[in-house]
């Protein structure tokens, strides 16, 4: 049985539903908004929560309210078919990736309500065991970058582990100040976005900078123009993919077996996806890490449950949602997390 047949028939019933409207600051300096998906029915609830980026995306769908025809009586399978055939955005979202982080926000919240209804845990239905998440503090240094975001954070919690975005301004007094911190695990050079705030066009002097400066850290989405393969081919083993996996097909087109792979379940855009990733990776000896999209409310424990039952033990960029902000407060939980799944749902804490 695949793990997603371990959960596609699941009763499920939608009386109504809700959206509710999140926003922060974050610590990559913008205003980020989100909508919690609250699907009802049978006396209980369901969360999910929409991590499209774009803020009129969210304002759009808030102004419209609960529009979809969602009543009835379904499985999770026949949910996800039913959605399918929806229009999910008031208009045309601006990036198409929107249209599966929306899917996977509706998807999350429907699963959580049908195992609610079943007076079930997720980890109990799929036979699995919540274990202790490692996690990441995924940072960007600024511009001009500097140290202090990262040692001002190792000052208050001095265990901490982060995945830093190399810039082309990074200088060499930079990179031994942070190889000094013995507290770089990844280093993401975002190579495979384009016309976003986070761009980095591929340079081979600051690529090789920091692989060799950081000859343990995973290398996550080079951007491998000629030049820049060439330099990194004695590093295969540590480069992963994450802005270019949005399904079993874009693992299988990689220019080369990964060892790892970021499977990030809003990308993936469902259940079934990611869940059939995770048996794919597993039955190819393909590792995994989780990653998060700056989530505000619930969509953030349930990635770091999805985490605790497939990778528990990897550089997961699931930090607690406290650590966004520029200046975590004090107290906030320390890596690994320890298992906290909720009695019944898909709900962590």
């Amino acid at each position: 049985m695949s793990t997603y047949e371990r959960v596609a028939d699941l009763a499920l019933r939608i009386e109504d539903y809700a959206l509710e409207g999140l926003v922060q600051m974050v610590s990559s300096d913008f205003e980020r908004k989100s909508t919690v998906i609250r699907l009802r029915g049978a006396g209980e609830e369901g969360v999910g929560e929409d991590v499209v980026y774009e803020a009129v995306d969210h304002e759009l769908a808030q102004e419209a309210g609960p529009a979809l025809p969602l009543a009835g009586e379904w499985t999770v399978r026949s949910f996800a078919e039913h959605l399918a055939t929806l229009e999910l955005f008031v208009q045309p979202p601006q990036r198409e990736v929107s249209q599966l982080y929306r899917t996977w926000a509706y998807e999350s919240a429907a699963l959580d309500l049908a195992l609610r209804q079943a007076a079930r845990p997720l980890h109990a239905v799929l036979g699995r065991r919540a274990q202790p998440v490692t996690f990441v503090i995924s940072l960007r240094l600024g511009e001009p970058p500097s140290l202090e975001p990262v040692a001002s954070r190792l000052e208050r919690y001095p265990s901490l582990r982060f995945k830093l975005d190399p810039t082309t301004s990074w200088d060499e007094e930079l990179i031994a100040g942070l190889v000094a911190t013995g507290a770089v695990d990844s280093v993401d050079f975002k190579g495979l976005y384009s016309g976003t705030i986070v761009d980095q066009a591929p340079d081979p002097v600051l690529y090789r900078r920091v692989v060799e400066a950081f000859p343990d850290a995973w290398i996550e989405d080079p951007n491998l123009t000629d030049e820049v393969d060439a330099l990194l081919v004695p590093y295969r083993d540590r480069i992963t993919w994450d802005a270019n996996i949005h399904s079993i097909a874009d693992i299988e087109a990689l220019p080369f077996p990964p060892r790892m792979v970021n499977l990030k379940p809003s990308r993936l855009g469902g259940i079934e996806p990611l869940l059939d990733a995770y048996d794919h990776c597993a039955e190819r000896g393909i590792g995994a890490y989780g990653g998060g999209q700056f989530e505000l409310g619930p969509g953030r424990g349930q990635i770091q449950y999805l985490a605790s039952l497939f990778h528990p033990g990897t550089p997961n960029d699931t930090s607690p949602s406290g650590f966004h902000v520029m200046h975590p407060e004090p107290g906030l939980p320390s890596s690994p997390l320890a298992p906290s799944p909720a009695p019944t749902g898909f709900r962590w804490g």
